[in-house]
């Protein structure tokens, strides 16, 4: 049997009580003898009645509000979560820990996104920053995280999931064709593949380098210029796979977006992210939450708590319990590294 349920629609009998209320104010005004003399004490009691009714009415309203406004926000929070759900604490014997701040007030996600992904091919990392901030740049970052998610087990290589990435792009600029800026759709994009021997590789769309972190230093990966942001410009012919030496026990990388170095303070200097790094990251052991507690809250203090652009912040911690061809070789030997 299917039972029905019946009953007025939720906004009707939310109106129900303030009616209640105001027919009741209504009524004394009409019918009580009090309500109808002109003196003090009799329009006193009055406004006395019609005060405590408008109270009432808009407390009620916004209580209704906030209980809408919550549900609301649990349900952004669903749907944000299952767009970048949360990393695990290792993939492939790399410790993870991930971070991210919206532009937007009461979003957790932006055009910024991430994903670390173990793979027959070693560790695959997608760093990526779509145009604009908050939700608007949404629909572009997840067309391009999704895409990677599919491509990163079947491509042999970086170059061939760049190309399912910026195919991916392509559809969802086709799909949005009476957008009037959906040909200036781009998204910078960083991926990395970490091999079981430690090996890097990189192929890098307009996106910023990561920190490699030894000890308490934190250098660029890299210093070559990127290719242009994904959207602006067809991937060339020859897309060749950078080779940035070999993540050692002890190592640890930091991907990032442009929103935490561009975050300004009151006058206008942008914040310190190498030197807040190499700070946060000279406890020992290195615990990946906890230097990316340590980044994020100087960074809130350096922008006063309202970071002006999207920030996304991914780290990769060799600790050491990984296991690989040559990993105890590659400890012993790392001075004859090329």
């Amino acid at each position: 049997m299917i039972r029905i349920k019946a009953g007025l629609p939720r906004g009707v009998r939310a109106l129900g009580l303030p009616t209640a209320w105001g027919a009741s104010a209504l009524t004394y005004k009409l019918t009580c003898p009090l309500a109808q003399q002109d003196g003090l004490g009799q329009r006193m009691v009055s406004g006395a009645v019609f005060f405590a009714v408008g109270t009432g009415i808009v407390l009620h309203v916004r209580r209704s509000l906030l209980r809408e406004l919550r549900q609301a926000r649990r349900i952004a929070c669903v749907a944000q979560s299952a767009l970048l759900p949360p990393l695990p604490p290792r993939v492939d014997g790399l410790s993870v820990a991930a971070a991210r701040l919206s532009a937007d007030p009461g979003a957790t996600i932006g055009g910024d996104v991430y994903e670390a992904v173990g793979t027959e091919h070693g560790v695959r990392v997608l760093m990526g920053d779509a145009r604009g901030h908050g939700l608007a740049a949404v629909g572009t970052a997840a067309a391009v995280l999704n895409s990677f998610r599919e491509a990163v087990h079947d491509g042999k290589d970086l170059a061939e999931v760049l190309r399912r990435l910026e195919r991916a792009l392509a559809r969802q600029v086709r799909a949005r064709t009476r957008d009037a800026t959906a040909d200036e759709e781009f998204v910078t994009v960083l991926l990395l593949e970490i091999r079981a021997d430690g090996e890097i590789r990189a192929v890098n769309c307009g996106h910023p380098w990561p920190y490699l972190i030894t000890g308490a230093e934190a250098e660029p990966l890299a210093r070559s210029e990127p290719l242009p942001p994904l959207g602006l410009f067809p991937l060339p012919d020859d897309l060749p796979v950078e080779r940035h030496g070999r993540l050692l026990p002890g190592q640890a990388l930091l991907l990032h977006t442009d929103g935490a170095e561009d975050a300004r303070d009151a006058r206008g200097s942008f914040f310190p992210l190498r030197e807040a790094l190499a700070d946060a990251a000279r406890e020992d052991p290195l615990c990946p939450r906890r230097v990316l507690r340590r980044v994020l809250t100087a960074l809130l203090h350096h922008s006063d708590g309202f970071p002006a652009d999207d920030v996304a912040l991914l780290m990769l911690h060799h600790d050491g319990a990984r296991t690989g061809p040559d990993t105890v070789a590659l400890a012993q030997g790392a001075d004859s590294l090329p």
